[in-house]
């Protein structure tokens, strides 16, 4: 297959380019198609590829605010404006927008779709030529990604854009992953790095916590071997599952403890409850219903494919295996200054993790800068209000800003 020397884009919503400060129509993308695609990690050739994406504030003349934003597993590109699909406020508005901590008053803020996911970038639901010519979804036959081949396709995508040096990447769990990607692939592309709850490689718990999510999926009767789509179905109750098991590894048993504990929303099952008859498998307790309710949200904006793929890249990521498993080995002379956040209560990606990190970091002569937050909200607690995250993010950026000489 021929591939062009220069990248051959096709652009959509050109309007905003450079700046959006008019907010994109509801379920529209912003996207760029790299016809000459991408060479994957597993040695496959990926072409063409979509990015889709969302852009924030206004990139400056000398083109020197820009920030990157890394989603997480099960987030997308609409960081700060509503979600076509739910209708609900994007993923981390509350950090981000003119006067919030990332301000984009003063910052140009970039956000994709993951490669492998599924709102708009191309992933495991999108259309390409089979053996019999006809357009159906990649499916199971997807090739393998890495959490590299994600941030390849954001390097096309700043490139396009026309940006030399991000200001810098950011970003929580899986986001986190992706920045220290950017660190070790890209170490000139950025000023600034902000890798928060995570981890320099997954561990052995979270890749069983993923094979468990993925099994669920597989075992749904509507699985049918990936192509469930042809026979108009989603497996939907392994989706489900998936989510609902995930989601408890998002939170901190004090964070359940305080907004469910033990209560209940119907009687006891031997007897009946207030709204008649309980069976076994009614929802008895409060955080039961509030997990079948984030199975079921999640069922409506997720591909089961994308979850089984992104996943798996999340499983593959280490970021010294290239180094002889040397961490330090894979940031020796890097030039980006970095701020690592942990959270006390976080057992996803712990505090000792983000430690040995830092350690490397500082082994490496690094310019670094560690903060653990102490909070009882768990993993998720990036994506929810608290104000000390909030001030050492907006610290941060403002110090490496007043340093760079950035207005």
């Amino acid at each position: 297959m021929f591939f062009p020397t220069g990248p051959t884009l096709r652009l959509e919503n050109e309007h905003s380019l450079m700046s959006s400060t008019t907010p994109l129509e509801i379920g529209s993308h912003q996207h760029i198609r790299f016809d000459e695609g991408l060479e994957l990690d597993c040695g496959v050739s990926l072409a063409p590829i979509d990015v889709a994406y969302c852009t924030y504030g206004t990139l400056s003349e000398r083109g020197d605010n820009a920030i990157l934003i890394c989603h997480a597993f099960t987030g997308d590109q609409y960081v700060a404006e509503t979600h076509p699909l739910t209708g609900k406020s994007g993923w981390w508005e509350r950090m981000v927008g003119p006067g919030k901590p990332i301000d984009t008053n003063r910052f140009f803020v970039i956000c994709s779709n993951v490669l492998g996911g599924c709102m708009g970038s191309t992933g495991p639901r999108s259309l390409r030529r089979n053996d019999e010519g006809a357009e159906a979804p990649w499916g199971t036959d997807f090739p393998p990604i890495t959490i590299r081949d994600m941030v390849r396709a954001q390097y096309k995508l700043v490139s396009a854009l026309g940006i030399e040096r991000l200001f810098a990447v950011v970003g929580g769990s899986m986001g986190g992953m992706q920045v220290l990607e950017w660190t070790v692939t890209y170490p000139h592309m950025m000023l600034a790095a902000m890798p928060i709850a995570t981890a320099p490689y997954h561990s052995a718990q979270n890749i069983a916590f993923n094979e468990v999510g993925r099994q669920a999926i597989i075992a749904d009767p509507d699985w049918r071997g990936g192509r469930y789509w042809q026979a108009d179905v989603v497996p939907a109750r392994g989706l489900a599952v998936a989510r609902m098991m995930a989601h408890i590894t998002y939170l901190s048993e004090e964070a359940l403890t305080r907004k469910f504990g033990r209560r209940t929303r119907r009687g006891p099952a031997s007897g009946p409850g207030p709204e008649g008859p309980v069976s076994l498998f009614s929802d008895i307790f409060e955080v039961e219903s509030y997990l079948r309710y984030q199975g079921s949200s999640f069922v409506r904006r997720f591909d089961a494919n994308s979850y089984l793929s992104i996943t798996r890249a999340m499983d593959w990521f280490d970021i010294a295996a290239d180094h002889d498993g040397e961490l330090t080995a894979a940031f020796a002379r890097t030039p980006v200054r970095f701020c690592v956040v942990s959270f006390s209560s976080d057992w996803l990606f712990p505090t000792s993790a983000a430690r040995a990190l830092v350690r490397a970091l500082n082994q490496a002569a690094a310019n670094v800068s560690f903060v653990e937050i102490e909070t009882d909200k768990g993993h998720d607690a990036f994506l929810l209000d608290e104000p000390d995250f909030d001030r050492t993010v907006r610290g941060f950026l403002c110090g490496v800003a007043e340093h760079a000489g950035l207005v």
